[in-house]
């Protein structure tokens, strides 16, 4: 393909731009980052409830409740450190 010889490599080196127009682009920035937030927010907390539900029951399976009839004098005391 002949496109491919006529490639040149460029380095960029420097940016020449008004203060007034770099802030009015980082301001513009700024406001745009937060629907973006918002959105990954929501996929971030979707995700940990989906997450959640599925391992809430394997964590409550895993508790054992006492038996209906012991009173929580007569539970064992863990040992110390």
């Amino acid at each position: 393909m002949s496109d491919e010889t006529n490639v040149q490599n460029v380095a960029v080196t420097d940016i020449r731009m008004p203060f007034l127009s770099m802030v009015v682009f980082m301001v513009k920035w700024a406001i745009a980052a937060i629907p973006a937030l918002i959105i990954l927010t929501v996929i971030g907390m979707f995700t940990f409830g989906i997450l959640g539900a599925l391992t809430r029951d394997r964590m409550m399976q895993s508790v054992q409740a006492p038996d209906a009839g012991s009173s929580p004098d007569s539970l064992p005391i863990p040992a110390s450190r």
